[in-house]
């Protein structure tokens, strides 16, 4: 499948499987040798995946591409399932007592993992208290242990289209350390007070056992956040959580953060795996709420943990360089909207944002800036985060998945006195944050890929089960214009693709590029074709190995 391999590749005689595989078979191999560019490379035979149409075998290309680990180690997965199924009234000694507390988690639809629940409440005195408990996996994963090694190994867990490759055993991820309703589960709390404005006054850090009294999906809270319910009990807790959460994400923004959160689209896939849809996410106030109070946490945390000088794993984000900034506002330009200098005003990004905000460029343009800017990455030094706008910020609230917060649990444990420990000291840190970086880098490639994959299936399936219908058409911008036709993006899906110069509508004159507008022009009749431009299309071709997709250009 990798188009930079040699077509041939010689296996090791002595290490052929019993049963070869059929002709036609899609395989797997271990490269072990490869002498010379003028010899073929040597390797075995490591797994038969079947025919290439076997369901599931598409996301097994990319798993195995990415070399991630579909199987813990036997002895990793007996580690875990030597905890008990409940949690003991040994581990609850010396912990706060929350479990008649009606605390509560917001997760997607199909979530299985739920790495947080919260508690928002008004104060007699009229400010707030915000408890964000975390499930407490370093409870149960300790250093060194052959869980410990693993999650290590692993660095986060994967969310691929149709399947989560997790950082830890399902007995962990799924049931003893998840927060799920009506069982008590061991959490890491965070308890912070915030007077009426928004603006943090307090908190202090605890072991606790909770008793989660309610799972929403983020479906089920937007809904009565929207039409409140005076018989739930929940309706008016939404609503209280959803006032602080607003103050806090006003405050943010005040303060310079960057609003990037935009909607995303993710395949739904029956059964086989087979896309019978694509459903766009938006980032409603059931997100945000949960989201600013993460974020609270987040930074409470890294916080006390720099005050105390404890070496430990921040998430930063560096300021961007100038040039990229630069080309990003040329970018802007060519979509018509008008926007001063990036560099000496950063007042200039928010208004920008705010002025792109709904219009069908917003994805484009958003999508624009974030390449513009550095990644956010993980890093032993505490140099803050560019596009939250924050001076401390550190990863603390999903440690089920991201063995970051693994670290920061235990380091804050121990700055707290609730769990002496050793803790990495700073040259072991610089080494964890370099190898959880790469995971996660590695992970998101596999992730976009394989929703990509499924997206342009179902663009592929789509034009094919129309029959005599009409071709779907889709809305698009077109983001750039080159001599071998249009880059554009569907507006509607957000899925990228070309429209080659062939399929421009028919034009008696023909098309001319002209490289230095950057645009098609054609004579008869008179048109143009830039970037910025809104057009209607069609799918006209899908390579689904090389995950591209040809449109035509639909004349109204």
């Amino acid at each position: 499948d990798d188009p930079l391999l040699p077509a041939t590749i010689e296996l090791d005689a002595e290490k052929l499987p019993k049963k070869l595989p059929s002709s036609g078979n899609k395989v797997v191999i271990a490269i072990t040798d490869w002498l010379s560019k003028r010899a073929h490379p040597r390797g075995h035979i490591v797994e038969d995946l079947g025919p290439p149409g076997t369901p599931g075998i598409d996301i097994l290309q990319i798993i195995y591409a990415h070399k991630l680990s579909l199987k813990f180690p036997e002895e990793v997965t007996q580690e875990a399932n030597n905890f008990s199924e409940h949690v003991s009234e040994e581990d609850i000694q010396s912990r706060e007592d929350w479990r008649d507390r009606p605390v509560f988690t917001i997760d997607p639809d199909d979530a299985r993992d739920f790495d947080d629940a919260i508690l928002v409440e008004k104060t007699k005195d009229g400010n707030w208290e915000l408890a964000v408990h975390i499930a407490d996996v370093a409870h149960y994963v300790k250093p060194k242990s052959l869980l410990d090694k693993e999650a290590y190994y692993r660095g986060n867990s994967t969310y691929l289209a149709d399947r989560v490759i997790p950082m830890l055993p399902e007995k962990l991820s799924n049931g003893l350390c998840s927060l799920v309703p009506l069982k008590d589960r061991l959490t890491h709390a965070a308890i912070m007070q915030f007077n009426k404005n928004g603006s943090p006054k307090s908190v202090r850090f605890c072991k606790a056992v909770i008793n989660s009294a309610r799972r929403f999906t983020y479906k089920e809270a937007y809904a009565l956040m929207q039409e409140p319910d005076p018989q739930d009990p929940f309706s008016e807790r939404l609503s209280t959580a959803w006032k602080l959460a607003k103050k806090l994400r006003e405050r943010r923004f005040k303060s310079g953060a960057l609003e990037l959160d935009m909607p995303e689209v993710r395949a739904v896939l029956d059964k086989n795996g087979k896309p019978i849809a694509l459903e766009k996410t938006e980032n409603d106030e059931s997100h945000q709420l949960i989201e600013e109070f993460m974020l609270a946490a987040n930074e409470a945390v890294a916080k006390h943990i720099k005050e105390k000088m404890k070496p430990s794993v921040y998430r930063i984000h560096e300021d961007p360089d100038a040039d990229k900034l630069f080309e990003f506002r040329q970018l802007v330009l060519n979509y018509g909207f008008e926007v001063g200098d990036l560099n000496s005003s950063p007042n200039e990004l928010q208004s920008l944002l705010k002025s792109v905000q709904g219009q069908p460029e917003e994805h484009a343009i958003k999508v624009g800036l974030l390449k513009s800017m550095k990644r956010a990455t993980y890093s032993e030094e505490p140099i803050g985060h560019y596009g939250l706008s924050k001076t401390n910020y550190t990863h603390f609230t999903s440690p089920i998945r991201r063995y970051a917060d693994l670290i920061v649990h235990r380091v804050l444990a121990a700055v707290t006195g609730t769990v002496p420990a050793k803790t990495p000291k700073l040259p072991e840190l610089n080494g964890i944050a370099k190898h959880i970086s790469d995971t996660e880098r590695n992970s998101a490639s596999a992730e976009m890929e394989s929703q990509k994959l499924k997206q342009l299936e179902f663009l592929l399936l789509e034009t094919k089960d129309s029959g005599d219908s009409p071709t779907p058409t889709h809305p698009a911008i077109i983001h750039d214009v080159r001599r071998k036709g249009l880059f554009i993006e569907l507006t509607d899906y957000f899925i990228k693709g070309l429209v080659p110069e062939h399929a421009l509508p028919h034009c008696r004159g023909g098309y001319w590029f002209d490289g230095s507008m950057s645009r098609f022009v054609g004579s008869k009749p008179k048109r143009t074709f830039e970037a910025g431009q809104k057009i209607l299309v069609a799918v006209e071709r899908v390579d689904l190995d090389q995950r591209l997709v040809d449109f035509k250009i639909v004349d109204n």
